[in-house]
């Protein structure tokens, strides 16, 4: 059975590499065969060869399953000819709604779907997607809609197809969609025919829904303007989004942010309570003369009590995905045990694994995945079959609680050296302080904070108030130690994200170093970890040059680097108070690159899709310098450690690549930068245009530059503007990308930074058709995802969404 899943695990895991789906005709024979081989399988001589053919029939079966899941999800689909149209629909909100300043985002569960008038159907109905995640905005008023789990609701809305930012290293907006069923995204529009059709359609999923929500609501306004009120909320119903992003930043480097969430350790620990208190009152038969035990062994109550117990809290967690693994591992233990068929622990591991591929065949395409698993198996590696001290009759307290602090302290020991490598591999960096802030928040969270929160939900006012508060002082106080463990230097060990051989090499010595006592020259264990701790990530060979236009959405953000130097021109949009793209795109990108400084940080000017980013990239990574045509009382320019104003004439030289700055002129700057001044200027007529020539090949980094500002350059600079790469002025919009510039420079390569269906439909067609008539070779960020080019004799370009192709893009 070990054999065929791990066989089942490699059939899943390589169907989520391919480019495009096999035929439903060829999945359903191979979903056939895997059976039929591994019946075959049964009779084959010799153990090796008779798990080599269980291996493959196992990956047969996984192939052919995980590709009939994705063909059945695919299928509903939203037609290219219907985005951006206005649709009017009939559904349910059937999620916890997540409301901030802007407005409210919730998934829809589509019922109907009716004309554009919200009449009855008329004629063909548009092929909308079962399943929505809508966004529904402010009014102009001011108005906050209000929408409740669910509730029926008539909508007109404006969809789009699935699709996210593709970056490396950055996360799959589009397989996660799929994975969570949600096949077209989008807003509801403005209409006097919304309306609220009933409050509440009873299913099983919307009476969770309400209940989670509730219990959001009863938490937050039992704790009113208390920092940490999301924590407790995150810890109760699984909904992180009240969170501050700094607390995020301070979990994730005190390696914590796993206890911050219904994670698969609560879950455990909730079941396992729930079932040592089951064992115990079954054992006495709750205080009764029914003689329980004699019905069912107490041990046989004890895994219903948790298994109960573990769906009650996967279900307040809105059966979220990393929530349901856990439960099915549980379910699979609970069942083993009840069954009498607990051969072994790797066996039930192995069941676990299978159950949860079977369920969600993407779950091995989050870390979440790969974590929880290889945190048992570790835990299964270093203890299973080892010989333990036989315990001695009549310890007195104090030694029995030695010897299971000694054996936590084992245990947290080897799961935190054997995720080691894995760590590096998912997230580029490692927190040193966790053993000691886990050891301290898992049994505050897991054992108080936890049940305090949960409890209390079952309580009326005022003794919920008085637990919740309580948690929160506890959680209150440990912010304080986690926060000041963050701010030590050594906090966190930061890498790029590995190379394949040197994961392996690393993988191979943790198993060494963990392996039994008596197993020869363990400390040489250590030597294998030293490719992966000298690796300082790739980089331009000398001579060469990268640049890589990043995909920020509606916004610009363009890495260029030389053998020793980085700079960074501009840094994306701001999306929100929680997010902007410095914090979600750039800064990953950086670390997973091990990029941990820059030499210069351009923003070209204040416009909120150049400047978005710049002050989460400031916080996150060293920055040496700043150049812009910001005001010096900028906040951009008050944070730099050295701010200068860009203008022509300035340049600088790194190696053989040359850096002019070719607009604006210092003049075009108002005297005096008083707000009123600086109102009166215009953001794009001062952004800063960047020349690179690197050999016989130049860059020219323009900004938002409009037909003024081009007609001044080719004034002022005739004959240098000629360019091998342009990224397109404005993101071509319909007011640059004059005729004589574009002669000037005559580009071989443009580059549109542009966000998809962008709300200004840059690029303008006849922009783009100004392009083409040159025969440059025109990419983009909404089509391809970030663009890679580097330059060396020659220059090769290629985008993200080429190299890393998958199924579920540009379907």
């Amino acid at each position: 059975m070990r054999s065929a899943v791990i066989g089942f695990v490699l059939g899943v895991g390589f169907l989520q590499t391919l480019a495009v789906l096999p035929a439903v005709w060829l999945l359903c024979g191979l979903l056939a065969l895997g059976p039929v081989l591994l019946a075959i399988s049964r009779k084959i001589p010799g153990p090796y060869f008779r798990s080599a053919a269980c291996v493959l029939a196992g990956a047969l079966f996984g192939f052919a399953w995980a590709g009939l899941f994705a063909q059945y999800y695919l299928r509903n689909e939203l037609p290219p000819a219907w985005e951006g149209r206005d649709i009017t629909v009939i559904g349910t909100v059937d999620s916890l709604p997540s409301y901030s300043e802007s407005g409210v985002r919730f998934t829809f569960a589509v019922e109907k779907v009716l004309d554009q008038d919200g009449g009855a159907p008329s004629g063909e109905p548009p092929p909308v997607p079962r399943r929505l995640a809508l966004g529904w905005y402010q009014a102009e008023n001011g108005e906050q809609p209000r929408v409740g789990a669910g509730a029926r609701w008539q909508l007109t809305v404006r969809l789009k197809r699935p699709h996210g930012n593709a970056n490396p290293h950055g996360f799959d907006y589009e397989a996660w969609l799929l994975e969570r069923n949600l096949r077209a995204t989008g807003y509801v529009r403005s209409n006097q025919q919304n309306r609220q059709l009933q409050a509440f359609v009873f299913s099983p999923g919307n009476l969770v829904e309400v209940l989670r929500s509730r219990l959001r609501d009863r938490i937050l306004q039992a704790l009113p303007e208390h920092r940490y009120a999301g924590v407790l909320v995150a810890l109760a119903v699984g909904d992180q989004r009240a969170i501050e992003q700094s607390d995020w930043e301070v979990f994730n480097r005190t390696g914590i942010s796993h206890l911050v969430a219904i994670s698969g350790l609560h879950i455990t620990m909730i079941a396992g309570m729930f079932a040592a208190i089951t064992a115990a009152l079954w054992r006495r038969s709750f205080f009764t003369a029914a003689a329980l035990p004699l019905l069912l062994p107490a041990q046989k109550a004890a895994a219903l009590g948790g298994a109960l117990a573990a769906l009650c809290y996967v279900a307040l967690a809105g059966f979220g995905i990393p929530a349901q693994r856990t439960l099915y591992m549980l379910l699979v233990v609970a069942l083993a045990l009840w069954s009498g068929r607990i051969a072994s622990v790797s066996h039930v591991l192995c069941a676990a694994l299978a159950a949860v591929l079977l369920a969600d065949p993407w779950a091995l395409l989050w870390p979440g995945f790969w974590l929880s698993f290889c945190a048992v198996g570790v835990i299964l590696y270093t203890s299973v079959g080892r010989s333990l001290a036989a315990p001695a009759e009549n310890q007195s307290w104090l030694t029995r609680w030695r010897k299971n602090l000694k054996a936590a302290g084992s245990t947290q020991y080897a799961v935190t050296i054997g995720l080691l490598p894995l760590t590096a591999l998912l997230f580029g960096r490692v927190s040193l302080i966790g053993p000691l802030a886990n050891a301290l928040a898992i049994p505050l969270i897991g054992l108080a904070v936890t049940p305090l929160t949960l409890i209390a939900g079952l309580l009326p006012v005022p003794l919920s108030t008085w637990l919740w508060r309580g948690a929160h002082v506890l959680v209150e106080q440990l912010a304080l130690f986690l926060n000041w463990l963050s701010l030590l230097p050594f906090a966190v060990w930061q890498a790029p994200l590995p190379q394949a051989w040197t994961f392996a090499l690393a993988l191979l010595a943790t198993l060494w170093l963990l392996a039994p006592r008596g197993w020869p020259l363990r400390w040489l264990a250590l030597a294998g970890w030293l490719p992966l701790l000298l690796d300082h990530g790739s980089r331009p060979a000398p001579g060469e040059m990268w640049v890589t236009a990043l995909d920020v959405g509606q916004g610009m953000a363009v890495l260029v680097e030389t053998a020793e130097h980085r700079l960074l021109y501009d840094s994306g949009p701001y999306y929100s108070p929680a997010s902007d793209a410095g914090s979600r795109i750039i800064v990953p990108y950086l670390r997973a690159r091990g990029i941990a400084a820059l030499d210069a940080l351009i923003v070209s000017h204040a416009d909120n899709d150049h400047s978005g980013g710049a002050l989460s990239v400031m916080a996150s990574i060293k920055v040496a310098k700043v150049y812009s045509s910001l005001a010096p009382d900028h906040a951009i320019a008050r944070a730099a450690a050295v701010h200068q104003r860009c203008h022509s004439g300035q340049a600088w030289q790194w190696g053989s690549v040359k850096f002019e700055m070719l607009y604006p002129d210092i003049g075009q700057y108002p005297a005096s930068a008083t707000p009123a001044t600086v109102a009166k200027t215009k953001a794009n007529t001062v952004s800063c245009t960047l020349k690179i020539s690197h050999g016989q090949h130049t860059v020219l980094l323009p900004g938002d530059i409009e037909a003024a500002q081009e007609k001044q350059l080719l004034a002022s600079h005739a004959g240098q503007l000629k360019s091998t790469v342009l990224l397109a002025p404005h993101h071509g919009s319909g007011t640059s990308s004059t005729a004589a510039f574009l002669a000037a420079v005559d580009p071989q390569i443009v580059l549109f930074q542009v966000g998809y269906r962008n709300r200004f439909r840059h690029p303008k067609q006849q922009i783009l058709e100004r392009y083409q008539a040159l025969g440059s070779t025109n990419l983009r960020n909404d089509t391809g995802g970030a663009i890679l080019l580097k330059f060396g004799d020659a220059v090769s370009v290629d985008t993200y969404r080429n190299r890393h192709r998958r199924y579920w893009y540009g379907r």
